[in-house]
């Protein structure tokens, strides 16, 4: 079993999420989740009482905060990869990396304004940033589930 560990740079101080973030995985699950996730492209923000969140394009769903830009992204790799570990234990598929595939084709839903609106708080209630990314990662679920 593999336990995730802080690592220098961070805070001495713990909150319940850490707690959360060192729990047991299998080695197996662990390796395989952090490969996936350093392929994965992290977004960076400045954080309103100083210091950054973190998110990735292929998981927009996962938050992680630093104080620093560095300490943000150990701790966005970190929450990540706990994230990606936790659905491989449970036998889900963690999202593949964006640049795994290439999206080069495009396609065009027209929608009325009432239900743009809906997508829109929909997307933002799953983590997502945008509609695009919310209404394709709901059609591939469901397409591969039917």
């Amino acid at each position: 079993m593999r336990r995730t560990t802080k690592s220098a740079s961070t805070s001495a101080k713990r909150t319940p999420i850490d707690e959360t973030l060192e729990r047991p995985f299998e080695d197996r699950h662990w390796n395989e989740a952090a490969k996936l996730v350093e392929r994965y492209r992290l977004i960076l923000e400045p954080d309103g009482e100083g210091g950054y969140i973190g998110s990735a394009v292929e998981f927009q769903s996962v938050l992680a905060r630093g104080a620093t830009a560095q300490e943000c992204i150990e701790s966005t790799r970190r929450a990540l990869t706990v994230a990606a570990a936790t659905m491989l234990e449970a036998g889900q598929r963690p999202p593949a990396p964006a640049s795994h595939k290439k999206r080069q084709i495009q396609i065009n839903v027209r929608l009325s304004a009432d239900e743009k609106l809906l997508l829109e708080e929909a997307a933002r209630r799953c983590g997502f940033k945008g509609i695009s990314d919310f209404v394709r990662t709901a059609a591939l679920e469901r397409a591969s589930a039917a």
